[in-house]
């Protein structure tokens, strides 16, 4: 523990870098509506000196030689800016730059700066999305949603329209950690799997790193969702409202000390609130859907509900320097025949980032708490209920060099998991835990001529379980032309938190949350005792991108996933001395591609993935139910009128079947001989009990495919006030995808049918 504190107080070390040149560095506003702009191009004329801006707008130049020069900013659709400034000797200048919408808008994206960053950046299994992005695509109700976003990408399978669950690259939902501003969100998506707990008109952007990804992130070994919100209207008061038969949401955002272009402070905010509407408009509009219960008397509906507030104050000064501090409160609940199952979480806390005068090291870190609870009542009525509270601190450092960035930091970890569990045999399983982690990284990038090398290295300490865990990374890219780059990646990974969900589940909508076992848990299927209680995994990728034309971008990755150990609660434990946890070991493997088109009026996305899972219990190695070995996305929009009013887009999805457990056979299963020797064993009435092939997840159900398409008109009233009106359809030839089979009642759910929508959305 002493050298684990006195390596990370190593990390801790500010860099500053004094040297004969000087630095530039500001951020790149909307003169409009003071918001920043990622992907500008700044440069420095005379000196072929420059840089990009990232997604907060924010832009360095390292290393400048003294002496006058024009600082040259431009972005698709806004006037370029030219200012003039002196660069002195040991000095960073720090330039506020707004940038005038220019009468002829081209486009949201600046595609020549996002190519320059990939030329520069490593970013293996890295996809950003943006929110554009996630409104051109044709979503359920008219209401564009990141979840549904999330499922076009290559690599990532989603389960289904109601109760589906995130798997990506192999990885089940708890090795993926979803982060909001920083907080861990435990369960991002409500139970119809169309829509998040994220508020699209709010995000700022969602990096999604399916693999690979470097020592900054940690805690989990599959995959990180990082999302990101923007501050409010820094300059005039404003927001929207919309509705549709799935779901209501209002936002509403403006200055308390509105934003001056020389001073360049402000403090702003904004709030959004969404309230599901789904079932009570399903007795309207939508009355033939989940028609029937099992006895045939009763209409079951769309049983979803849920609410969502999402709140964010921020402080700007004029260097660039903020603070901001955020809270929410999401609720969900679903009342299906095998079900009733609710969940609430909670959470806030503040980030900050301080931009010293006088020193090339960036400080930016965050204070964060969430807390998530959930509890399900299936048809045997056994308790079964979670809950998990913890914080996060975190303290990071990034040093800007010309042709070199070194991050580093440290990042503090608690939480406290509640669960209960009484498994079909009357025993019981329980938890009430506290657990602590700690850990430390550090990352290095340099450019040497055509090459992009990213080490980077991650200490983590498991204080509850008295276990270091050292995580070595690695990315690199190769730019073997101007259109052509080559990157890989690999490194180790691990975790201390465990999910409830069963391979078996009929549908996963209770995810209980526990830490690692204190116990001794034994190797597959034996007597030996594990050598740690981690789950742990290690991934290498490969691949290449490549800019076919100006607007068409193409990616190829190859990825591997070896989880050396996987830790799952002993859900079917017969005898209560039978241990807790049991582990497995398993293995992702596949290929991913996609291609993108970015033209004036069309945007077009393809995304295929070619993937193998599975898992060794010791008994006998299976696909998990989440394997999917096909997936294909088709996504295009096209946008018409003279003004660009119309707008059309449509989704296509088709993916191979998922594994299932065949049935042998039924049983009268009579429960716990409840009249002792006088039980009557073939003439009582017992409970239907099922016998599940020895051969696990050797069925496949039928290939998956569906249709959704939307139709866009905007009706501009003033500068600020405007109506968008959305037409939608889901599912539109109406395909009878399988959700489940309810092997008991011998019946056959289905995904979600033809689902037409007419939404509307008023801004001011």
């Amino acid at each position: 523990m002493r050298n684990f504190i006195l390596s990370t107080l190593v990390f801790l070390i500010p860099v500053v870098a004094f040297s004969q040149k000087g630095t530039v560095r500001g951020n790149v506003y909307d003169k409009e509506t003071a918001q920043p702009l990622a992907f500008a191009t700044v440069a420095i004329e005379g000196a072929s000196m420059g840089a990009t801006t990232d997604v907060n707008g924010f832009f360095t130049i390292a290393n400048v030689p003294v002496g006058p020069y024009k600082l040259k900013t431009s972005y698709i659709g806004y006037e370029p800016y030219v200012v003039d400034i002196q660069v002195k000797k040991a000095e960073i200048i720090f330039q506020n730059i707004y940038l005038q919408e220019s009468g002829q808008r081209l486009g949201e994206v600046e595609i020549s700066g996002k190519k320059a960053q990939a030329k520069t950046n490593v970013e293996v299994s890295k996809i950003a999305v943006t929110p554009k992005q996630i409104r051109a695509l044709p979503s359920a109700g008219g209401q564009a949603d990141v979840a549904q976003y999330l499922t076009v990408l290559p690599g990532v399978v989603f389960t289904g329209d109601q109760g589906g669950q995130l798997y990506i690259r192999g990885g089940s939902p708890v090795q993926n950690r979803i982060l909001l501003d920083g907080m861990t969100i435990y369960n991002p998506f409500h139970s119809i799997g169309f829509f998040s707990v994220f508020e699209t008109e709010l995000i700022r952007n969602v990096d999604v790193l399916t693999g690979g990804f470097n020592a900054d992130y940690g805690g989990r070994i599959s995959a990180i969702v990082d999302v990101k919100t923007r501050e409010g209207n820094r300059k005039r008061l404003s927001g929207l409202v919309s509705g549709s038969p799935f779901q209501a949401k209002a936002l509403i955002e403006g200055p308390i000390v509105p934003l001056k272009t020389e001073g360049g402070s402000s403090v702003s905010f904004v709030l959004t609130g969404k309230k599901g509407l789904i079932s009570q408009s399903d007795k309207i509009f939508y009355d033939y859907v989940n028609q029937k219960r099992g006895d045939g008397n009763d209409t079951i509906g769309i049983p979803f509900d849920y609410k969502d507030v999402y709140g964010k104050l921020s402080f700007l000064t004029g260097n660039g320097s903020k603070l901001n501090a955020f809270g929410f409160k999401y609720t969900d609940g679903v009342d299906f025949p095998i079900t009733n199952f609710g969940w609430e979480s909670s959470g806030g806390g503040m980030d900050f980032t301080l931009i010293p005068t006088n020193s090339n090291t960036i400080v930016s870190g965050l204070l964060t708490f969430s807390k998530y609870e959930s509890n399900i009542e299936e048809a045997d009525r056994l308790p079964r209920s979670s809950s998990i509270a913890g914080y996060n601190g975190a303290l990071n450092f990034t040093n800007f060099g010309r042709d070199n960035e070194i991050r580093y930091g440290l990042e503090l970890t608690g939480f406290k998991t509640i669960f209960e569990f009484v498994n079909f045999k009357g025993n019981t399983i329980d938890q009430n835990e506290n657990t602590t982690e700690i850990s430390s990284y550090l990352k290095w990038k340099r450019k040497i001529g055509p090459l992009v090398i990213e080490p980077g290295f991650r200490l983590q300490y498991y204080q509850s379980l008295n276990d270091i865990s050292p995580e070595p990374r690695l990315g690199l890219k190769y730019n073997i032309h101007d259109k052509l780059r080559f990157k890989a990646a690999a490194g180790l990974y691990s975790q201390n938190l465990l999910s409830t969900t069963n391979e078996r589940d009929i549908v996963n909508l209770f995810v209980g949350f526990l830490s690692g076992p204190e116990e001794q848990i034994y190797k597959l299927n034996g007597d030996e005792p594990t050598k740690h209680r981690l789950q742990k995994s290690l991934h290498g990728v490969a691949g290449f991108e490549i800019d076919v034309t100006k607007n068409f971008d193409l990616n190829v990755e190859g990825y591997y996933k070896k989880f050396t150990q996987l830790i799952a609660l002993n859900r079917n434990k017969i005898e209560p001395a039978d241990p807790d946890f049991t582990t497995e070991t398993g293995a992702a493997y596949g290929i991913d591609i996609s291609g993108k088109i970015e033209a004036k009026r069309a945007y077009l996305w393809m995304a295929y993935s070619l993937g193998f899972v599975n898992r060794d219990d010791g008994e006998q190695i299976y696909p998990p139910v989440f394997d999917r070995r096909h997936n294909l996305n088709l996504v295009g929009t096209y946008q018409m009128g003279k003004k660009k009013e119309w707008e059309l887009g449509a989704r296509w999805n088709m993916g191979s079947g998922f594994p299932f457990t065949l049935t042998q056979g039924f049983y009268n299963s009579i429960p716990f001989f409840e009249d002792g020797l006088g039980t009557d064993v073939y003439g009582g009435q017992g409970d239907l009990g099922i016998l599940y092939s020895d051969d696990r997840n050797t069925g496949r159900l039928p290939y998956y495919h569906r249709l959704d398409i939307s139709l866009k008109r905007l009706f501009k009233f003033s500068k600020y006030l405007s109506l968008e009106v959305t037409a939608s359809a889901t599912n539109v030839y109406d395909r009878p995808n399988i959700f489940y089979f309810d092997r008991v009642r011998y019946q056959r759910v289905n995904q979600l049918p033809l689902m037409p929508s007419l939404s509307g959305t008023f801004q001011f």
